[in-house]
């Protein structure tokens, strides 16, 4: 490259810099003006610092370090951070994701359901001074560095606020609705579109052997005793040709004496069997029997809408 071409360059470069920078800067206002706009800035004593701090998907892990990769799972857009302090006490810190999408808020939720059942936003869970909930497209986390009877109310006080802030509901995926019972108790489907994510719950493969996604959706549930658990798994496809093709890697993958009969016993001598309607793949794991395995997929669509 001659030296005109790259002064050229260059100048092109600093002439577009500061409009460039100076939209970026706006619609990092914007963003923070909509999120910051939905929590409060003082509860029970506990005033709000002066700057709030945002986040998107590239420099979430400037905050979260290990765990930016799960929200990512999600497809979260922004993230808007505000931190609380009073006097002679533990701060406190919401964090707010906007996921894009309701069905991805409800997804991030499902990954951590340890904890107590509380009643906020459309499903929220409590743990050691760590507060979370979803409601419509957002994730809500408030926590105290620190627990305290004080600071437990004033997290309540704070998710609260937030819940009122955020107008209207929005029914969970539908994908969720067709999980039969038992394994249909909300603490214990998880909803995501990455086989990472899969994995960590259930580990199937070291493969993406299911195609996950973007595009599709899954659900994981499981039910039964700690040590005699069967796993469900369902997961739907934009195109009727995704979920076959999916069958059919599972099928040679996973479980190389399928032989086309749709179940197959594994190793630990419990059962897997496998079915595909349309878009729709439904996987039992660990079922104790063939006639067990079979009648779950069977109810597959019968669960609480």
């Amino acid at each position: 490259m001659n030296v005109k071409v790259v002064g050229a360059f260059l100048l092109v470069i600093v002439a577009a810099a500061p409009w460039s920078f100076a939209q970026v800067s706006d619609r990092k206002k914007a963003a923070g003006s909509v999120l910051g706009s939905l929590l409060p800035r003082e509860s029970l004593g506990w005033r709000a610092e002066a700057e709030d701090h945002l986040y998107n998907p590239e420099t979430i892990f400037d905050y979260i370090d290990g765990a930016g990769e799960v929200y990512r799972a999600y497809n979260f857009r922004e993230l808007l951070s505000r931190r609380f302090k009073k006097d002679g006490k533990p701060d406190i810190v919401i964090d707010l994701f906007d996921m894009g999408a309701a069905a991805d808020a409800f997804g991030v939720f499902t990954h951590d359901l340890d904890g107590d059942d509380v009643q906020l936003g459309q499903g929220a869970n409590y743990k050691g001074g760590l507060l979370s909930f979803w409601k419509d497209r957002y994730f809500v986390s408030v926590y105290a560095e620190g627990e305290t009877a004080e600071t437990k109310d004033a997290l309540f006080a704070m998710g609260r606020a937030v819940d009122s802030a955020i107008p209207g509901r929005v029914a969970k995926p539908e994908l969720v609705g067709l999980i039969p019972p038992p394994f249909d108790d909300r603490r214990a489907v998880h909803y995501f579109h990455s086989y990472v994510i899969l994995n960590y719950h259930f580990f199937v493969s070291r493969e993406n052997i299911f195609g996950l996604d973007r595009t599709a959706e899954a659900a994981l549930s499981r039910s039964g005793e700690k040590n005699d658990r069967i796993a469900l798994l369902l997961v739907r496809y934009p195109v009727e040709e995704r979920a076959a093709e999916a069958f059919q890697n599972f099928s040679n993958v996973y479980m190389r004496d399928f032989q086309g009969h749709g179940f197959v016993q594994t190793e630990n001598r419990k059962w897997t069997a496998a079915a595909r309607r349309g878009d729709l793949l439904a996987i039992v794991f660990d079922a104790p029997s063939v006639e067990r395995a079979k009648e779950i997929l069977a109810g597959v669509g019968t669960g609480r809408r």
